[in-house]
C-alpha cells in the first residue's frame, strides 16, 4: 500500500525497485562461482611448514604431488613410479629444464621422498623445489 502526502497525484506508487540490487547479486554470484573453483587444490596434502620467504616464479611450474597414502600424482593425474619420467616429458613437452614443483604430505617417510627425487634427477628433472606452507617455525 502506498503512502500519499496529500499534495501528490493519488496514482504515485512509492515502491523501492529492486531491480539494481538483483542485478548487483547475481553479477556477484557468478563472480564466486567463476573464482571459487580456481582458488582450490584438488589433492589434499598436509604440508610441513616453512620459514623461507616465497620466491618469484618465472614460468609455469609442474606440479608433482606425493599423498599420504603414497600416490603419485603430476597435476592432478595419477602416475606410477615407473612412469614418472615420461609423464612429465609428455606433460613440459620435453623441457628437462622446467621447474618442478613437489608438495609431499608431512607423514610420508624421509626415504620415500629420497626415492623420488632420484626418480626425478635420472629423468633428468634438475629444477626441483619443495612446497611447504609460509609462516613455519623459525629455526
Amino acid at each position: 500500500m502506498a503512502f500519499s502526502s496529500g499534495s501528490r497525484d493519488e496514482d504515485e506508487i512509492a515502491d523501492i525497485n529492486v531491480t539494481p540490487f538483483i542485478d548487483v547479486m547475481l553479477v556477484l554470484l557468478i563472480v564466486f562461482m567463476v573464482a571459487a573453483p580456481l582458488s582450490t587444490v584438488d589433492v589434499p596434502v598436509n604440508l610441513p611448514a616453512s620459514s623461507a620467504p616465497p620466491r618469484e616464479r618465472e614460468e609455469e611450474p609442474l606440479w608433482l604431488t606425493l599423498t599420504r597414502e603414497g600416490d603419485l600424482r603430476l597435476g592432478e593425474a595419477t602416475v606410477s613410479a615407473a612412469g614418472l619420467g615420461p609423464a612429465l616429458d609428455r606433460v613440459s613437452n620435453g623441457n628437462r629444464a622446467a621447474p618442478v614443483l613437489l608438495r609431499a604430505d608431512s607423514s610420508i617417510p624421509y626415504g620415500d621422498l629420497m626415492r623420488l627425487l632420484d626418480a626425478l634427477r635420472a629423468a633428468g628433472y634438475l629444477k626441483v623445489a619443495l612446497v611447504g606452507l609460509e609462516g613455519g617455525p623459525r629455526p
